[in-house]
């Protein structure tokens, strides 16, 4: 199958049963995405697929063919963060980091797709992704900022 990951397209073979998380991390070598719960559950393996969020541990990755693909390594143009990244480091909006690729690669979604006009708004469209450490308040100020509502 073929897929564009991060603006590169990739000829790839995979079994029927390995998901998209997989395939980023253990072929295309994108350890960015994590695998948290393995479950659909906590949200950080959060990609975008054709520029929809989606749980790449849920997603097999042969359903992809001729799909484009973005994970946290494909946002930032280079050493040129985005501005969701640089107000997740402005706010202070993680803590052990385990979630930071998925809360920013939603954020991003949620942004693009208008879903910001409130903080209980943000919270909502966001609310499919996991901090064990208790940051959303910060998570949520970011995605403001980057959105232009702070």
């Amino acid at each position: 199958m073929s897929l564009t990951v991060n603006g590169r397209r990739h000829r790839v073979s995979a079994d029927t049963r390995t998901s998209l998380l997989d395939l980023l991390r253990e072929d295309l070598d994108l350890t960015g995405t994590k695998k948290g719960c393995d479950q659909g559950a906590c949200g950080a393996c959060t990609v975008l697929v054709d520029g929809r969020r989606v749980n790449s541990c849920l997603t097999l990755a042969v359903r992809l063919d001729g799909a484009e693909v973005t994970t946290i390594e494909g946002l930032a143009d280079g050493d040129d963060l985005t501005p969701l990244q640089e107000a997740f480091i402005a706010h202070d909006a993680f803590q052990c980091g385990f979630c930071t690729p998925g809360q920013i690669v939603s954020g991003t979604a949620c942004i693009r797709e208008g879903h910001t006009g409130s903080p209980a708004e943000i919270r909502e469209w966001m609310s499919g992704n996991i901090c064990r450490c208790g940051c959303y308040p910060k998570i949520v100020r970011a995605v403001e900022q980057a959105a232009g509502k702070r």
